[in-house]
């Protein structure tokens, strides 16, 4: 190949060889010193053209060609131009993207460099514009370490010599004007580090859309527009979340939860028109996504994502995720989005060693690396990597409406040596284990979503005791409005998977939660964690034949429900799925046809209506004067008694759990209250598969003193059952 060095005599004196050559070679830092319009001439670099002319004026003037591999330059008139262009028999004309001022502003310029940049996808990613009267779409993104930066796609055959960006050098962002460029097209940024290595080809850290997995390139989107219809919901929103509300969460994967008849996946509309009635029905209030966030894996469950400005493509469009959102705001349902910035995978495509170096990262695997999950650790410390997470928590909630982010794996992020031995962490300033970074990045999430969306919440699983994880920034918390209440799930699910026989020895499972219960502003989850990898589902995991473990799931989830604590339940478990969850298969819905499964349908939906029909059982979920033991004392009968109480004058709820298979006759407890009481729920009813043995009707407390109260009452409690109880 002729090497540019030999035509120096057909160069303009304004051009040097060597700038000519790095043009050629993809090697130059900064192409608009070269490229475009310069004092009277234009300059292209086109190889897949045989010829160029700069038509300007209604003139057409040639461009000498320079260099064999086809830089043209010459003399032309000004900067308002096209380019016509012909190779072979095929000739077209472009506008031509070097003869284009920036779409950066000084000032985003330095809020992004500050790391201070509130609404980075406004100004990050690609965007489809009109800029300086032209059509096309603005690139932007931060690689402050490359050498060169180039955008590729089937546009420009994924050459990266054509279509190198500009440096900002202040922040370290690249970007570039792209005449002519249509929503729809693929992109991928080529990279070449400062060492002169060419990455993998990079998907755009704030892509708005991405390919469906397996394929990896970001989509030219834009920010996802959609006709809202939610201003009643969102008028309301702040008091439905509220910690005296009735919260209710089921929470579900999108990809599994009902699927089409050759196993195919439901898009974002299909699943919103069966979703939409079924939680209406079901009377939760909440529904929790596990993340959409793109994500490479799909045995991953999103958790491992790489478009956190993305819903998945798997379902459909962002516009489509934007009205299925939409859909449940209307019948009056939150939506929580499970939100990952606790690490991420080192897929070549994503945000690993993204410019070559450690950027997102830390280099340092003692800090960077994650061993159970053999993923990346954000280097929160990085004002830039700080913005960028934050930016996108605030886009979730501004795009999409969502109400509540649940942040994965807190617990990860706040212990420097988290699942690390002796030596394989580094302590922190003063030599401790806290991550203060990251407890820095988790405070200024929060306080950034009460600021700018008011009304909407954030949510920490969290499984150790770090204080105020559910209090406010300003008192000394990390700012969430709720936190998972891991031991109470832990305590309780081990209870009910011992046989009745060894339970008044561990009536302490129960009874333990109600020590703490109130330290934080807690939700009970039964989660998705709890039915995989080998766990099975919960209905297997309860003690007992048949009949038993659906009594003991009827009865636990009755426990639940009346206990201090915002609900969570993972999708299948309302109808005592059977098998262990399996991401890549629909539940298993044909067990509704059997009575017992129905039977526990029925049950939590009832329990749903009477949680939040009844203030006592959800005012003072978060405080202590919300709950009273009547009677914790009976282990020998593996019996528990206890009462729930309102602040605004609504009556009192007594809840009785007989934990054995044997029905406990003329059973006397204390009640607060003298007159009628009617058994409002019995987890043991005909119509929820139980053996319908109970208090059927209304029963009377009379003036017999018990459990330190002036009445009380004489009941039968149903075997492996809980029964709720209110004044008639």
């Amino acid at each position: 190949m002729t090497n540019a060095a030999t035509f120096p005599e057909t160069l303009p004196e304004s051009l040097a060889a060597a700038d000519v050559e790095a043009i050629v070679r993809g090697n130059h830092h900064d192409p608009f010193a070269i490229l475009g319009p310069h004092g009277g001439e234009v300059r292209v670099f086109a190889p897949q053209a045989a010829e160029v002319a700069v038509l300007a004026g209604g003139k057409v003037t040639p461009l000498p060609r320079v260099h064999p591999e086809g830089f043209f330059a010459g003399p032309a008139p000004g900067r308002d131009y096209r380019l016509a262009m012909k190779a072979g028999n095929h000739e077209w004309e472009v506008d031509d993207p070097y003869r284009f001022g920036p779409v950066l502003g000084e000032m985003d310029e330095y809020l992004v460099a500050e790391g201070r940049h509130r609404r980075l996808y406004d100004r990050l990613g690609a965007h489809p514009m009109t800029h300086e009267g032209t059509e096309g779409v603005a690139f932007a993104v931060w690689a402050p370490n490359a050498r060169r930066v180039s955008v590729v796609g089937h546009f420009n055959a994924w050459d990266g010599r054509r279509h190198p960006m500009r440096k900002r050098l202040g922040p370290g962002v690249w970007e570039l004007f792209i005449p002519g460029l249509q929503p729809g097209e693929i992109y991928k940024y080529e990279i070449i580090s400062a060492h002169g290595e060419r990455m993998p080809l990079k998907a755009d850290p704030v892509g708005f859309a991405h390919e469906r997995p397996p394929e990896t390139a970001s989509v030219i989107h834009g920010l996802p527009e959609h006709d809202w219809h939610d201003s009643g919901w969102m008028a309301v929103r702040a008091g439905r979340q509220d910690r005296q509300a009735p919260i209710s969460i089921y929470e579900m994967h999108l990809g599994s939860w009902r699927r089409g008849g050759a196993n195919e996946i439901l898009d974002y509309d299909a699943l919103g028109d069966l979703l939409v009635p079924y939680l209406a029905e079901m009377g939760f209030t909440h529904v929790e996504f596990l993340p959409v966030s793109e994500h490479p894996f799909t045995g991953s469950w999103g958790y491992q994502p790489v478009g956190l400005f993305a819903p998945t493509s798997r379902y459909g469009s962002p516009e489509a995720f934007a009205r299925l959102v939409d859909r449940l705001h209307e019948a009056g349902i939150g939506v929580i989005l499970d939100w990952v910035p606790a690490h991420f995978p080192s897929d070549a495509h994503g945000l690993a060693r993204f410019d070559g170096t450690a950027l997102y990262e830390h280099e340092d695997p003692r800090q960077g690396f994650h061993q159970d999950w053999n993923t990346l650790i954000y280097n929160f410390g990085r004002r830039e990597v700080s913005n960028f997470l934050q930016s996108s928590a605030l886009y979730w909630l501004d795009r999409f409406h969502i109400d509540a982010l649940r942040v994965d794996a807190v617990a990860s992020m706040l212990y420097l040596d988290y699942s690390r031995r002796e030596g394989e962490w580094i302590p922190n300033e003063h030599g401790g284990r806290e991550n203060l970074e990251a407890i820095a990045f988790l405070k200024d999430v929060n306080d950034r979503v009460c600021a700018d969306h008011p009304g909407a919440i954030t949510i920490a699983e969290e499984s150790t005791a770090f204080p105020k994880v559910s209090r406010p920034v300003r008192d000394g918390g990390l700012g969430f409005n709720f936190k998972w209440n891991m031991g109470w799930m832990h305590d309780t699910l081990a209870y009910f998977r011992r046989d009745p026989i060894h339970r008044r020895h561990h009536q302490h499972d129960l009874t333990f939660g109600l020590v703490y219960a109130f330290s934080e502003d807690f939700v009970l989850p039964l989660s998705h964690d709890e039915v995989v990898h080998g766990k099975g589902s919960l209905i297997g995991q309860m003690a007992g034949d048949r009949w038993q473990k659906f009594a003991n799931l009827r009865a636990y989830f009755s426990f639940m429900w009346t206990h201090p604590g915002k609900k969570l339940l993972f999708m299948g478990g309302e109808f005592a799925q059977e098998r262990e969850w399996n991401h890549d298969q629909s539940l298993d819905w044909h067990l509704l046809d059997d009575p017992l499964h129905k039977g526990v349908q029925s049950l939590v939906a009832d329990l749903n209506r009477l949680y939040r029909d009844q203030p006592a059982l959800h005012r003072l979920d978060c405080d202590p004067e919300g709950f009273e033991w009547i009677d914790a004392s009976d282990a020998a009968q593996s019996v528990l008694v206890y009462m729930r109480k309102s602040d605004d004058g609504a009556p009192p709820v007594v809840i009785a759990c007989n934990l054995t298979p044997i029905p406990r006759y003329d059973y006397r407890i204390g009640v607060p209250l003298a007159g009628g009481w009617r058994e409002a729920l019995n987890s043991d009813a005909e119509r929820y598969g139980g053996s319908n043995v109970g208090n059927h009707g209304l029963m009377q407390a009379d003036e017999t003193p018990w459990h330190g109260r002036d009445h009380s009452l004489r009941l039968t409690l149903p075997p492996l059952a809980t029964i709720v109880m209110t004044p008639a």
